[in-house]
């Protein structure tokens, strides 16, 4: 009796665990230069890669000055929570992203951005990971001009 018991509680534990929905990545963006990538939380840890400015992280744990995070190539490592910024700076993943004037494919081209460009988000996010447009987000690239890109076609989102 008792293992059916337990049997059937820890199923409905993994069904409530299921059901429930996924929260939003949070992404958080370098703010000093250089911010150092490390392997552990600590300054005496072995550092693995040097990161420049505006850089878009995505966030996995924060742990007492310390936070656990994965770049776009998939790298997890940890950076001194001092070094991150909230401004919002996204990250071309694709060869060629079209920025478009309007939200919609076929409208006139605003400019391309290739791989890894930086482009800064023109307008806040509705709530975590969705914009005003579903499926594009505005962006602005440093020289001024302003567009919308595919989400998909973008890291830091």
């Amino acid at each position: 009796m008792f293992r059916r018991t337990a049997a059937i509680a820890i199923a409905a534990v993994g069904a409530a665990a299921l059901a429930a929905p996924l929260s939003a990545a949070e992404f958080r963006t370098t703010a000093e230069v250089p911010t150092l990538l490390y392997d552990a939380p600590s300054a005496k840890a072995r550092p693995q890669f040097v990161l420049g400015r505006d850089v878009p992280l995505e966030v996995l744990v924060d742990v007492e000055g310390w936070t656990k995070v994965r770049d776009l190539s998939g790298t997890i490592g940890w950076v001194a929570s001092r070094s991150l910024s909230g401004r919002r700076v996204l990250q071309v993943r694709v060869a060629v992203a079209d920025v478009r004037t309007v939200a919609a494919d076929g409208s006139p081209l605003a400019f391309r951005a290739e791989q890894n460009v930086l482009l800064e988000l023109a307008e806040p996010a509705v709530s975590a990971g969705t914009t005003a447009t579903p499926g594009w987000v505005k962006v602005r690239h440093r020289d001024g001009a302003t567009g919308f890109v595919r989400i998909a076609q973008v890291f830091g989102l």
